[in-house]
């Protein structure tokens, strides 16, 4: 199936530009999905309602097949779900919750597996190495202790915040929080970096 061709009334221009923004933006964050599986996000944000596979394939001028492997991409990633209604024959998709938000839970989730996935791969590779002896296996050691302590610390953070395998209201958080709260985060935060900053300088 051949692309649709560019668009020339402005209200088609602004949605293709979301389209094609939002498809960068995901194949950049998500290993896997492309930017047609971005394109399908949008396309799903900017729906009245649910959407067949054969709906945006017709929309985006790409093949059912290219579509359906994105979806399935989508849905593993926590962002896209599918539904089927009693005696339908086919598939319906919509987003998991609102969009930025479904992505930025799907994103804080990945990196959670990520950290943890890192943590099993430190540990096996200590095991492996287990009591070789030598300066090539002391120096391997001390890198994969530094990695492990690293990615430790990292998991240590994510056992403190709140489970967040779903969509993030982020709205609802900002209202939620008092602004004197808010502030102080910013502040607590740039203040951090500064140090660590001033830490790595040092070490230099």
């Amino acid at each position: 199936m051949s692309k649709l061709p560019l668009p020339t009334e402005p209200v088609a221009i602004a949605r293709r530009t979301l389209l094609e923004g939002v498809g960068v933006e995901v194949a950049a964050s998500f290993p896997g999905i492309t930017r047609l599986g971005g394109q399908v996000v949008a396309a799903l944000y900017l729906a009245d309602g649910r959407r067949s596979m054969d709906e945006l394939s017709a929309e985006l001028g790409r093949s059912k097949s290219n579509i359906f492997a994105n979806l399935r991409g989508l849905e593993q990633a926590g962002i896209v779900e599918k539904s089927r209604d009693p005696g339908a024959r086919f598939d319906m998709y919509r987003l998991r919750g609102k969009y930025p938000d479904v992505l930025i839970g799907a994103y804080v989730a990945r990196l959670k597996r990520v950290v943890a996935d890192k943590q099993t791969l430190c540990q096996k590779s200590l095991e492996l190495l287990g009591d070789a002896t030598g300066d090539d296996a002391d120096a391997l050691r001390t890198k994969l202790n530094l990695l492990a302590r690293a990615y430790g610390r990292f998991g240590d953070l994510y056992d403190i915040l709140p489970p967040m395998d779903g969509p993030i209201d982020l709205e609802g958080l900002i209202d939620f929080l008092p602004g004197p709260v808010l502030s102080a985060i910013a502040a607590g935060t740039r203040r951090a970096l500064s140090l660590v900053s001033k830490v790595e300088r040092r070490k230099k």
